[in-house]
């Protein structure tokens, strides 16, 4: 594995352990997902760079919309949260009441 493949490796796997380990709070949760998105982009951009696959360039860039729109629905939804809950926090969260 090249120091470039275990860089992004571990960035992907910071974030998911981040993700399940460390999620008392919405937008932590959110910024895990966002840092395992950007570890996907820069990863797939580099391999299609490497193999010089020019059909495959423009997947990076849809990765990059996607999560922008993940982004953005993503703190709509903390907002909505803040707004009703008057906190982010995970726990406080119950999908059983109305």
């Amino acid at each position: 594995m090249t120091p470039v493949h275990f860089s992004f490796s571990s960035a992907f796997i910071l974030g998911l352990m981040g993700l399940t380990f460390h999620r008392t709070h919405l937008l932590s949760a959110l910024l895990c997902l966002e840092g395992m998105m950007l570890s996907l982009f820069i990863a797939l951009a580099l391999w299609a760079l490497q193999f010089e696959i020019t059909g495959f360039s423009a997947a990076p860039m849809l990765l990059l919309a996607f999560s922008a729109c993940e982004a953005s629905a993503g703190l709509a939804l903390l907002v909505a949260t803040a707004r009703t809950h008057g906190t982010d926090r995970l726990q406080n969260l119950n999908l059983l009441q109305c």
